[in-house]
């Protein structure tokens, strides 16, 4: 897939990839540049929300979140 950029250094991300990353309007993407090598990722706004749900352990959220309470207090 190819996109162009504008002069204004604007460009399209193609539909494929948004449906596949399930992107819209409001979503955010970090550039990263490694080794020659420009990476494009989608960034949910809340890393709490994009976390959920990425463990086959229940309670992962409760985890962290307790463990950074804990570390809040100590401060």
């Amino acid at each position: 897939m190819r996109s162009t950029i504008t002069s204004r250094g604007q460009t399209v991300i193609p539909a494929e990839v948004r449906r596949f990353f399930h992107l819209s309007a409001a979503d955010r993407l970090e550039w990263v540049i490694e080794n020659n090598t420009i990476r494009v990722i989608p960034v949910q706004e809340n890393p709490i929300d994009a976390f959920r749900g990425g463990s086959k352990r229940k309670g992962s959220v409760e985890r962290l979140l307790a463990e950074r309470a804990f570390d809040k207090e100590r401060e």
